[in-house]
């Protein structure tokens, strides 16, 4: 049998059109919302269930206001997971009362409850602060939140970085594709076959794949920015969206604030 199965990429594009409240705020209001909630997050204290609770239940709000399903931002939150394992280490290195020991390879290893603690509140600050940015991304195109943060003073070298850094992502995606499908074009193999290509071998094609795709992106990276100069690029993107801050932004900048308020006194 010829061909394999065609190649599925992520495209880095979660926004979902949607006709909701949080969707017709101003781009510039839901970062501040985003921005706020994370901060009042990392403020909470280790072991405040209920501020985590309530943190939580604010951000179901918001899923539900947007008209998204819960489990998409949870779903896509679990991405952070390999990074909490640097974590792991408090553990065993935090001063408590231990609970769980053991010895290995002449190492005495005592989990403490003051570690555990920690533990497990650094796990749900991350998921719930990925979870709200993954909102933002879901109910904001891309563009709009570069143009927010620029209307809110971001540095212009952060923005335009950002921003070409998100568009590159599109092109080193077309160029795997190019390279993958050229790939699979020149091979064949029958349905039959219990062998294939030793471990060796798919490390030198994958290694050639990615020195090939290092030199394409460089070239093609030229032929863009030579074709935005060319239509005018001046160090700046525009757009044709209008971006006004309403009574009803307004209103929701302060609701929100003073929910987080109230959710980081109840924590304390």
């Amino acid at each position: 049998m010829l061909g394999e199965r065609p190649l599925r990429i992520n495209v880095f594009d979660h926004y979902q059109e949607r006709h909701s409240f949080i969707h017709q705020l101003d781009p510039r209001t839901k970062v501040i919302l985003t921005f706020g909630y994370i901060l009042s997050i990392v403020l909470v204290p280790d072991g405040a269930w209920l501020g985590f609770f309530l943190a939580w239940i604010l951000l179901v709000a918001m899923t539900l206001s947007a008209r998204l399903k819960l489990t998409f931002a949870l779903m896509r939150a679990f991405v952070v997971i390999p990074f909490m394992l640097a974590a792991i280490p408090l553990l065993f290195s935090t001063q408590g009362e231990p609970l769980i020991g053991s010895s290995i390879l002449g190492w005495d290893w005592v989990v403490t409850d003051t570690g555990l603690i920690r533990f497990v509140s650094i796990v749900i600050r991350s998921l719930l602060s990925v979870q709200m940015a993954v909102l933002l991304t879901g109910t904001t195109r891309f563009p709009d939140i570069l143009h927010a943060l620029r209307h809110l003073r971001v540095p212009n070298v952060l923005v335009t970085v950002t921003a070409f850094m998100y568009r590159y992502l599109f092109v080193l995606v077309d160029e795997a594709t190019r390279l993958i499908r050229g790939r699979q074009s020149r091979s064949a193999y029958r349905k039959d076959q219990s062998g294939g290509l030793s471990v060796s071998q798919k490390a030198r094609v994958t290694g050639n794949m990615v020195g090939q795709l290092f030199i394409r992106s460089i070239e093609r990276s030229e032929r863009v920015y030579n074709a935005m100069v060319a239509r005018g690029y001046r160090d700046q993107f525009l757009t044709i969206n209008p971006h006004t801050l309403t009574r009803t932004d307004w209103f929701t900048i302060m609701t929100w604030l003073i929910l987080i308020v109230v959710v980081h006194e109840i924590s304390q």
